[in-house]
């Protein structure tokens, strides 16, 4: 894949983030060796390789999770969140 200016600004305003000028080319070529990387590792035949661990199998201690329910934390967090609407955030839409 390769990463391109449509795509770099894109990505831009997805994130609202801005790039200086000169940062623009080092970040795409950032980016497509991330790419490159990520579909080197897609590319691999690892289905008969076992796994060498799984968390599963540990034996480590497990302790009894126990719900509580104190709606005085919800409420003074939302109190701190620059926007909120009953018991939710509301923040900007960022996915198209």
């Amino acid at each position: 894949m390769q990463i391109d200016d449509i795509l770099l600004n894109k990505l831009q305003r997805l994130g609202s983030i801005s790039l200086e000028e000169q940062k623009l080319q080092e970040t795409k070529e950032n980016l497509s060796e991330i790419v490159n990387f990520v579909e080197n590792i897609n590319s691999l035949e690892l289905n008969d390789i076992p796994a060498s661990f799984n968390p599963l199998d540990a034996n480590g201690f497990m302790r009894e999770d126990l719900p509580q329910n104190n709606g005085e934390i919800a409420k003074d967090v939302l109190k701190h969140a620059p926007l909120s609407e009953e018991s939710f955030f509301i923040v900007p839409k960022i996915i198209e």
